[in-house]
């Protein structure tokens, strides 16, 4: 007798979407999100001038970009169908995730020291500390984002075969 409680069996189908399913499937359609909050950090970043923090603002530039074009990148090649069924690509999707939240949470970190550490020196205009503060809270809702889509990929990875 066959037990009602067994793993799903995906055979030849990928745990991953493909194709439109890309932007109704649950971690997957975080996809959108993260590209938008992190194109607000980016430019929010890029559009003010912090003096003496070239280095810690670089950081945040570096992550928000980087994870920008990877995440493009993913989005496209879900699209496309490119992972054809094959199941190396949850663990690529995994990892990415987990290094990209890992990564983020850093640069949202940074960029928080740095919106106090400028803002308590007072060399900052007032639109330019808003433009900051605004960079951390999307940062860290960008952080967010990656964090629920990571958590969401390792359980899709620990059930795929």
């Amino acid at each position: 007798m066959a037990s009602t409680n067994a793993a799903p069996v995906y055979g030849d189908v990928s745990p991953l979407p493909s194709g439109g399913r890309t932007f109704i499937h649950f971690p997957d359609l975080l996809m959108i999100p993260e590209l938008i909050f992190g194109g607000l950090v980016w430019i929010l970043v890029a559009s003010t001038r912090l003096q003496f923090t070239e280095i810690l603002q670089g950081w945040v530039m570096f992550v928000s970009v980087t994870c920008f074009v990877f995440t493009t990148i993913f989005l496209i090649l879900y699209c496309i169908g490119a992972h054809g069924g094959k199941s190396s690509w949850t663990t690529i999707d995994a990892l990415y995730l987990f290094f990209a939240a890992l990564f983020y949470l850093s640069a949202a970190v940074l960029q928080a020291y740095t919106t106090i550490l400028v803002g308590a020196s007072a060399l900052l205009s007032y639109k330019q500390y808003q433009e900051n503060v605004a960079a951390v809270v999307f940062a860290f809702i960008a952080t967010l984002l990656y964090v629920i889509h990571a958590l969401a990929s390792l359980f899709r990875w620990k059930r795929s075969p």
